[in-house]
């Protein structure tokens, strides 16, 4: 196996994930000011933050299908062109409507890596490696939410137009993940067989893991491919009806929860968060910055563990850790005093205990139930549906923070983390160290 190439090209693709990072959390220390400099309202200022995920639902929805047609490979160059423009695009909007604008714009990147992303990696990946190899997607975005907390925190103090140069940041980074792509990155080799160009994928496969790799892998990949292209086109009646629709059912609901649970409102607001709870100024930010660096930490012990302990255990453990935290969160806030140290650390021991189940294994389960044949669509409508969460609750985040308070908004949380460990414990099934053809037998596709 030849680990240096495949971790190699696993790094160019997971770059998509930082900047999914970089463009979620970037308008974290930017809110006051943006509200401030166009005169916002908190509606408003919810618009701005959540209109993004309103561009991810479209990215992600229409992402699988191209994908499809396109290969990974060009799916991936048009969100790094994408990341590029948008970010440039926010950083000199001159209003309300063109900054809107342009986090939509941003959003299509995001939603669009959101889906091709996992995907190639576990196109490309051994079973034995897939489900650390796709969470490096998940450390990746988080390594990009700390990024933008830590340029957030040296980039507030530049007068009226610090927030510019914070949405300005991810620019720089998509400069570099398109440098990459051009440069050494191949075409998932699945995609390769399934349109007719077979030496292709098999020079990859020989590049990731010699003769041996290609010997073993090749005639179940081209078993699987060969037998999706005797079946008739995946129709979208098909993709919510009988076992197939059980499958995406049970992705699509894993890929609710992971957002619906309430991390990226966390993760946006935290600032304005900790200053509800009595901390003022820079040490917000830099509070902030501690989260960040508590989130790329924790997806490490994800990474660790995702293929020794299976992705059904993480999830457990993961939403029971994040049901206490929430519930002290619902009490701390409830007090007319609020315990500082008390509410730093349950958000951290929410954000831990996310980082290391939701965040990455959501990721891996709908790359690996769904068959190849209905991947991209099957995909593209769970991650839209996970979009579509997000925009709720970044939209609404604020809204309930001034109409009922922050205790409210991590009450609601709560309960929904509560019904996610229930539909865990019952629905997820344990997918660890098993290839995608032997996963696509067992769920009887």
């Amino acid at each position: 196996m030849n680990t240096k190439y495949l971790y190699w090209i696993t790094f160019i693709a997971v770059n998509g994930g930082l900047l999914f990072g970089l463009n979620m959390a970037g308008i974290a220390g930017a809110n006051d000011l943006i509200k401030n400099d166009f005169n916002l309202s908190d509606s408003g200022l919810g618009t701005v933050a959540s209109f993004l995920m309103i561009g991810c639902l479209i990215g992600a929805l229409f992402t699988g299908k191209f994908a499809e047609k396109y290969g990974r490979k060009k799916v991936m160059l048009v969100t790094a062109l994408l990341y590029v423009i948008s970010s440039l695009g926010c950083a000199f909007a001159e209003g309300f409507a063109g900054l809107t604008f342009f986090r939509v714009l941003s959003g299509f990147a995001v939603g669009a890596t959101s889906v091709v992303g996992p995907m190639y990696i576990s196109e490309i990946s051994p079973a034995s490696k897939r489900g650390t190899l796709v969470s490096f997607n998940q450390f990746a975005i988080t390594i990009g939410i700390f990024l933008a907390y830590v340029f957030d925190y040296f980039l507030i103090n530049l007068g009226e137009n610090s927030w510019r140069y914070m949405l300005a940041v991810p620019a720089l980074f998509g400069v570099l993940y398109l440098i990459f792509l051009l440069t050494s990155f191949p075409e998932s080799p699945r995609w390769l067989l399934a349109n007719n160009k077979n030496e292709q994928a098999v020079s990859v496969l020989q590049k990731i893991g010699g003769k041996n790799y290609v010997d073993n892998e090749l005639p179940d990949m081209e078993n699987s491919i060969n037998s999706e292209l005797n079946k008739d086109k995946v129709s979208l009646k098909e993709l919510f009806s009988g076992k197939t629709g059980k499958i995406v059912l049970i992705g699509t609901l894993i890929a609710a929860f992971q957002q619906i649970t309430g991390i990226n409102a966390v993760l946006i607001f935290a600032p304005d968060i900790f200053r509800s709870a009595g901390v003022g100024g820079d040490t917000a930010l830099l509070q902030s910055m501690v989260v960040g660096l508590v989130n790329v930490l924790m997806t490490i012990v994800a990474l660790k563990l995702v293929d020794t302990k299976g992705r059904k255990t993480l999830l457990l453990w993961g939403a029971f850790g994040m049901i206490v935290s929430l519930a002290y969160l619902t009490f701390a806030f409830s007090q007319s005093e609020k315990n500082t140290w008390g509410v730093l650390i349950a958000l951290l021991g929410y954000i831990s205990f996310f980082a290391a189940s939701f965040a990455p294994v959501m990721w891996v389960i709908i790359s690996e139930i769904y068959p190849n044949r209905i991947k991209g669509l099957a995909m593209s409508f769970s991650t839209a549906v996970s979009w579509g969460c997000t925009f709720l609750t970044v939209y609404f985040a604020p809204i309930i923070r001034a109409d009922l308070g922050d205790s409210a908004l991590f009450g609601i949380f709560g309960i929904f983390t509560v019904i996610a460990f229930i539909f865990v414990r019952i629905w997820i099934p344990e997918t660890k160290g098993k290839s995608l053809e032997q996963i696509e037998k067992e769920l009887g596709l």
